[in-house]
């Protein structure tokens, strides 16, 4: 379940920057997945709409950005690239 983990660490990220942007909503989420992270965009989309149910960033547009180099420092990460919120 590594990118259950992945997820809910993203998922808490985004809580704290919207609470940091005293927002209502998040509008879009632009996340980029390593290489190594092991989860394809369409299995991310689902973990993403799932997790946000319910939370500031239910319904935010989902950019997602991939990798394929395998050296990359951050090749087994999921990185949060940029909030919208309102």
């Amino acid at each position: 379940m590594h990118e259950f983990s992945l997820m809910a660490d993203l998922l808490r990220k985004i809580e704290q920057v919207a609470a940091d942007n005293n927002a209502e909503r998040v509008t879009r989420v632009r996340v980029w997945l390593g290489a190594l992270s092991h989860i394809t965009p369409e299995h991310f989309r689902e973990h993403f709409e799932d997790g946000t149910r319910g939370t500031v960033a239910e319904g935010a547009e989902l950019e997602v950005e991939t990798s394929d180099d395998d050296t990359h420092p951050e090749a087994q990460q999921i990185l949060l690239r940029n909030l919208d919120v309102v």
